[in-house]
């Protein structure tokens, strides 16, 4: 941070980035500021400005200043953060520090102390509080810490995976041979090994990717699964919509032995809305008439197969949205992008899984791209050779937005 920087940061007063403390903070309280901007996506805590925004400046001396902060720092947060340190004249003799918290820290969650126990602390708009279970969780995702989907499902056993479909993924997409009987123990094993299944204090539950994938009832024990999908008649959300649909299921599909799909998964439903909802047109290419639909269908399926297989399923009461207006078609997923990806990361065709059994399977059943970049390799070309538009990828602090133009 410069000083033009600086300058802007105060007038602008706190936010969500922007902490103002005086010189003389307690270090507990230091500590807090801290962890919610490392568990948020970083920010800067100006020492010497009053929380009106008028600068008091630092009363420690030059090089004082900065050994506090830094052992405040290694003692009071649990991991130890080393954040960046300046100080900055603001009028001659009066100094700001200015403490800069880096985003996209790599060991989160970032806690501090509380009585005898390390709490875990999250940024609200400029709010510092504890952070619930859920937001925990899904810190020690980001930072790879934890698989959401390998939880069990509360409740759940065997008989809530569909046995139909993972016969099915087993002989017609496996192409695996001997496969226990659904009846045996070697079957629970089998479903464990593979992490659709998950055994704990004697008893066998589906996990949160198992349920997903091949759940017979989705939507009773995950009701954040699926895919809300609603057509509009203009170009914002309101009512009147021409159709709207709630599709809950496992993801994918049942088959029969000669390919042919017998019943549908979410992906394919959510496909096939598109489809009945998205116009038509046609033109003459000599004396053949072409079709040309709204959306090029490999985009839509690629960017639904997305908002699926890599969304945040530990974010409860909302699934992705899917809109169709008519000037364009949006898939709007709940959470921010996985661990340390940037929109532009993806666009140049980085890696990222933050569900990887659930990927892996959706990968064997040809949804997921072999080489993980479909983003680069499916939707922006064939946008572009569709229609000469470029997609949009928009993240903010809640949600991952998709955005093809007809």
């Amino acid at each position: 941070m410069n000083r033009t920087d600086l300058v802007a940061a105060i007038a602008g007063g706190e936010n969500s980035r922007i902490e103002f403390k005086r010189d003389d903070v307690t270090p507990a309280v230091l500590a807090e500021r801290m962890a919610g901007l490392l568990n948020l996506e970083g920010g800067h805590i100006l020492l010497g400005v009053e929380d009106d925004g008028t600068v008091s400046g630092l009363a420690r001396s030059p090089g004082s200043a900065e050994e506090w902060v830094m052992q405040v720092a290694r003692d009071n947060l649990q991991p130890a953060a080393i954040p960046l340190w300046q100080e900055l004249e603001w009028v001659p003799e009066m100094r700001i520090g200015v403490l800069t918290l880096p985003q996209n820290a790599p060991d989160k969650p970032y806690k501090v102390r509380k009585g005898s126990h390390w709490i875990t602390k999250v940024r609200v708009g400029t709010i510092t509080r504890d952070a619930t279970r859920e937001e925990e969780q899904r810190l020690y995702q980001q930072s790879g810490g934890l698989r959401y989907g390998l939880k069990p499902v509360t409740g759940s056993g065997l008989g809530d995976l569909d046995r139909r479909r993972l016969l099915d993924y087993f002989a017609r997409i496996r192409g695996d041979d001997g496969v226990p009987s659904p009846d045996s123990d070697e079957w629970g094993q089998l479903l464990c090994n593979l992490e659709l299944a998950i055994e704990a204090s004697g008893h066998t539950s589906a996990t949160i990717d198992g349920m997903l994938l091949f759940g017979s009832n989705t939507g009773r024990f995950i009701p954040q699964s699926g895919i809300r999908a609603v057509c509009y008649p203009g170009q914002e959300p309101g009512y009147g919509a021409h159709s709207d649909e709630d599709i809950k299921g496992p993801l994918v599909p049942l088959g029969a032995s000669d390919g042919s799909i017998v019943e549908t998964g979410v992906v394919e439903r959510a496909v096939d809305f598109v489809r009945r909802n998205s116009g038509v047109s046609s033109r003459l290419e000599g004396a053949r008439r072409v079709d040309r639909r709204d959306f090029p269908e490999v985009a839509v399926r690629e960017v639904v197969v997305n908002a699926l297989a890599h969304r945040d399923y530990s974010i409860e009461g909302a699934d992705p949205m899917l809109s169709i207006f008519s000037d364009r078609l949006e898939i709007q997923s709940p959470g921010r992008l996985p661990n340390t990806i940037t929109v532009a990361g993806m666009r140049s065709g980085a890696r990222y899984a933050r569900n990887q059994t659930l990927v892996n399977i959706m990968r064997d059943y040809g949804y997921v791209d072999a080489r993980g970049m479909g983003i680069r390799s499916k939707v922006i070309p064939s946008m572009v050779a569709h229609n000469g538009t470029d997609p949009e990828f928009i993240e903010d602090e809640y949600r991952f937005t998709v955005r093809l133009w007809k």
